[in-house]
């Protein structure tokens, strides 16, 4: 699907550090992470060790901090129920990288080379300069596929698939179908699109260019134009831009691919210029964010795209991670949000491919059940690996932020996707 994408927007300063994070590869392990007979990197008579690396600081003051609390409500379920085929899931916690490009690779080479985990879930970032170690590494890893480090390597898995496609891939259209449900249709409606001024910013833009141009709507602006490093203090020359772009009007929905500081800027901006089209974002589904008034007034009536199922649904998979999560939290009932669903499924598939492996767990004959996974019916819709290392998922859902609560505006559904151009 989309490359939710909140996320997207710093992945530049991840591909700038490839050559570091290839060079630093070369103190590898001398684990031998595919030994049977308890050999396994992480692995014991009787447990698993799994760790994550996780943005829980960053300069901006965004934190995806819940993240590490929703693997560990999934990994104490599994114990809970036996442990992955009797072995127990030692999950040490995540590790913060601040949204460092450095200090994730050190994370990772930690995590590796100190805490000898056998698999790295959940990781989310808007870096990933630890991939070409993990994957060199041969340590399975689990987040969200919003980064192109999700898409191609044999060792390291999108929670609901690869949502940075290349050539030869597909898009997912959750996005662009669901607008146009909401607009009524996509015959005759146009949409701008904006992200940051990055390299992930700029693929973002053209992977939504092209599947909004595919569900029908003209894309009458598509900039990757806002400043990465900083949130702007001024926006109103990317909204005069914004709306006069369709023929000197506005367009009919602005759809930005930012964080929520970016959102809260711009969405104001365009607020205040009378603009009284649609706004919708892959960022800002988080209860904590209306705690604040100003926030709130910010982001109301914007629709926000999910690759999951709501919390609002009351199916029974949605009921037991809220029961996991109230678990995990010590009794509490504390306001879910989209990071504790990226932890939780991440820690979900990890599982589920390692109970498929069976007794006497590898890195061989965890990749060996990767290969043929599959499974139906999840929080993210239906799951098959290796295709997941290539494409989506497809599955997604909108909801609006409206007179402070979040409504579901376009239920949860898997789309038909679209080839990748």
């Amino acid at each position: 699907m989309l490359r939710p994408i909140r996320t997207l927007a710093a992945a530049a300063a991840a591909l700038a550090l490839v050559s570091a994070c290839n060079s630093a590869s070369n103190g590898a392990s001398t684990d031998k992470p595919g030994v049977a007979g308890g050999n396994s990197r992480g692995v014991t008579a009787d447990s698993i060790k799994v760790g994550g690396i996780v943005s829980m600081t960053s300069a901006s003051g965004y934190s995806k901090k819940a993240t590490d609390l929703g693997a560990k409500a999934r990994y104490m379920r599994a114990n809970a129920e036996g442990g992955i085929n009797g072995l127990k899931i030692d999950y040490i916690g995540a590790e913060d990288d601040g949204q460092d490009p450095a200090k994730n690779l050190a994370a990772a080479r930690k995590l590796v080379q100190q805490d000898k985990v056998f698999a790295v879930s959940p990781m989310s970032s808007v870096t990933f300069t630890g991939a070409d170690f993990l994957e060199q590494e041969k340590v399975p890893t689990f987040g969200w596929g919003t980064l192109p480090s999700f898409c191609g390597p044999k060792y390291i898995y999108g929670f609901n698939g690869c949502l940075v496609p290349t050539p030869g891939g597909t898009i997912n259209q959750t996005w662009p179908e669901g607008i146009g449900q909401i607009l009524g249709g996509a015959a005759g409606k146009s949409v701008a699109i904006i992200a940051n001024d990055s390299d992930a910013g700029k693929f973002g833009v053209r992977t939504f260019q092209q599947g909004f141009t595919s569900a029908g709507f003209k894309v009458s602006y598509a900039k990757a134009s806002v400043p990465g490093t900083a949130v702007p203090s001024d926006w109103s020359a990317y909204v005069k831009e914004i709306l006069e772009s369709n023929g000197g009007k506005a367009p009919d929905a602005v759809v930005s691919v930012m964080q929520t500081p970016n959102n809260i800027g711009l969405f104001t901006s365009l607020k205040r210029s009378g603009y009284k089209g649609l706004l919708s974002d892959p960022t800002d589904y988080d209860p904590g964010l209306l705690a604040q008034d100003a926030t709130k007034q910010a982001l109301d009536g914007v629709h926000v795209l999910l690759q999951f199922e709501p919390f609002e649904s009351t199916s029974p998979k949605m009921a037991q991670f809220k029961a996991d999560i109230k678990a995990a939290s010590g009794g509490l009932d504390v306001p879910l949000n989209m990071h504790m669903m990226t932890g939780y499924m991440s820690a979900d598939l990890f599982v589920s491919i390692a109970q498929k492996a069976g007794k006497g767990l590898t890195v061989e004959s965890f990749q060996a059940a990767a290969q043929g996974f599959s499974d139906t019916g999840t929080l993210v819709g239906n799951r098959a690996e290796p295709k997941g290392q290539k494409d989506s998922f497809g599955c997604g859902a909108l909801v609006q932020l409206k007179n402070g609560a979040y409504e579901v505006s376009v239920p949860f559904k898997c789309y038909e996707p679209i080839p990748f151009k």
